[in-house]
């Protein structure tokens, strides 16, 4: 590793962090398109107003970035649906704005999907190595374990709720509307990508997730 110089010296003092978000940022792209292995960090380096050697002083390695990439992607969604405050929401209706929120969000970030999609060829033994990212889904999870409970608490909600299960029915909608965007357009043409068939997707999984939540003879909320 060559040495460092006076100007980059100079740029890491006058705003570190930037730095490493700019780095990461770029990153989190070329992961989500070359994969780890396919990635470069010559590439990275390349697209910010950075160098090789600083990206190895701030991450380490290429497996170091690699899962600081990852971590951020979640914490970006973690982040998102903390900022929805729920709390003064009537239960189905903190419900719906939550898996509009997840509908919306994977759909304005495909990176973030790609790099789950990465993780789970491989196995997620990057993101099982990260205790940053266990701890983000297990707040995740006690948010709407919270929803869940002030649900049942209210009559609205079915007793036998699984906030895991149901993580994963908000998750397994919205997750495939990005994952399988390329092959389902293929075959069957691009129609449901448009504005107006995303709304209606939105619509009907909002709709999807409040039928199984909620107790038959309870009225959902309009949400659009």
């Amino acid at each position: 590793m060559g040495t460092t110089t006076d100007a980059e010296r100079r740029g890491w003092t006058q705003n570190p962090e930037a730095v490493k978000q700019d780095i990461l940022t770029v990153a989190l792209s070329e992961f989500a398109e070359n994969g780890f292995s396919g990635a470069r960090v010559d590439t990275i380096a390349s697209r910010t107003q950075t160098s090789k050697r600083m990206i190895y002083y701030y991450f380490g390695d290429k497996l170091g970035l690699y899962t600081r990439a990852l971590e951020a992607a979640y914490l970006k969604v973690r982040e998102g649906e903390a900022q929805l405050d729920l709390d003064h929401l009537a239960p189905q209706d903190a419900l719906a704005r939550l898996v509009s929120f997840t509908f919306d969000h994977h759909r304005a970030n495909p990176d973030f999907i790609r790099m789950v999609m990465i993780e789970n060829i491989h196995k997620a033994k990057h993101l099982i190595a990260s205790q940053v990212i266990r701890d983000l889904n297990v707040a995740a999870i006690d948010k709407l374990t919270e929803i869940c409970r002030r649900g049942q608490d209210a009559g609205v909600f079915r007793e036998a709720l699984d906030p895991v299960a149901l993580h994963w029915q908000i998750s397994a909608a919205s997750f495939f509307n990005v994952s399988n965007r390329p092959t389902f357009s293929a075959i069957f043409g691009d129609e449901l990508f448009e504005d107006i068939g995303q709304q209606t997707i939105r619509r009907q999984t909002v709709a999807a997730i409040l039928s199984i939540a909620c107790k038959p003879e309870t009225n959902f909320p309009e949400h659009e």
